[in-house]
């Protein structure tokens, strides 16, 4: 019959696999889409809580506090436990035997110290003693050459340690008030120059005078008079080549260092001198150190002092 429809092949219609994979695409795509949301966690919590009363499968996971929205995936699955770092933890330990043996050598180590610290105040020592010989030597020898003017009263020579003291005394080397040397006492600096011009140490020469003030044309005060007589017998030593200019330094202290106390007349003609002082060792820093250096030092102190 013309009207007849046709026959339809056994089984499902082609398009129905279409349909049911467009399906299932659909469903993992609304799936993913809500597990990538932000979501309420107090309205998922009370529809977890209706869900467990429904269906009594949904767990209890205790909180500390609520989470203002967090992913279902993040709060339904813990985190991996982490396994431990492939590097190892090295530590050291000092056993009792090790403590004992560093002792020993920290005591070892300080007897060394001590012993070298004696070791050098012994070399030390020996050094110092050897120097003061030596200074002992010079001294005397000056002593054997200036004899006749120690005996006249002009000089003393002394010792102390490794310095030597020359005093030269005002009488027969200067005359009252002055700062030029008297003629004859030229030869009496040449002695002294030749035997320390040889010698090492420093060379201090220091101007002294009493405590009568002096106010004159050439000298406003003791002070110029002092480093006046000073820087003149400097120039007289130097009038020997052999002997250096470096190892001077001139100090002028007025009466500010007297001998004696300037209450006679004797007295003060004491205290009216010029030192040279050689110093060798230590006592040359300690010099340096103390001293007031230069007739320019004299010269900025006011206050008139003289000498008669």
């Amino acid at each position: 019959m013309e009207g007849e429809c046709p026959k339809c092949e056994p089984g499902l219609a082609p398009w129905m696999a279409t349909f049911a994979d467009m399906m299932t695409l659909l469903m993992c795509f609304f799936v993913l889409l809500l597990s990538f949301a932000e979501v309420d966690a107090v309205r998922f919590k009370k529809m977890a809580e209706s869900m467990k009363d429904a269906f009594g499968v949904q767990r209890e996971v205790p909180v500390a506090e609520v989470v203002q929205g967090t992913s279902v995936i993040m709060q339904e699955f813990s985190p991996g436990k982490p396994e431990p770092t492939v590097l190892d933890d090295i530590r050291q330990q000092t056993t009792d035997v090790e403590k004992e043996f560093l002792n020993v050598e920290e005591k070892e180590k300080e007897k060394e110290k001590v012993q070298q610290d004696m070791d050098f105040d012994a070399a030390k020592a020996a050094m110092q003693a050897k120097l003061e010989a030596e200074v002992q030597a010079q001294a005397e020898e000056l002593k054997e050459m200036l004899d006749k003017e120690i005996a006249s009263g002009m000089l003393e020579v002394e010792r102390e340690k490794t310095k030597i003291i020359i005093r030269i005394q005002e009488k027969g080397s200067f005359p009252s008030g002055s700062a030029s040397l008297n003629p004859e006492f030229f030869d009496v600096i040449s002695k002294i120059t030749s035997v320390i011009a040889s010698t090492p140490g420093k060379i201090i020469v220091a101007g002294h005078t009493d405590n009568i003030p002096i106010s004159t044309k050439r000298f406003r005060s003791n002070w110029e008079l002092s480093s006046a007589r000073a820087v003149t017998v400097v120039h007289a030593m130097l009038s020997n080549a052999a002997i250096d200019e470096r190892r001077f330094m001139i100090q002028g202290y007025a009466d500010a260092q007297p001998l004696v106390p300037n209450d006679s007349k004797e007295h003060r003609a004491l205290n009216r001198r010029v030192e040279l002082i050689i110093q060798r060792g230590e006592d040359v820093e300690a010099g340096k150190e103390n001293a007031t250096v230069g007739a320019s030092e004299a010269d900025s102190t006011t206050g008139a002092r003289s000498t008669d």
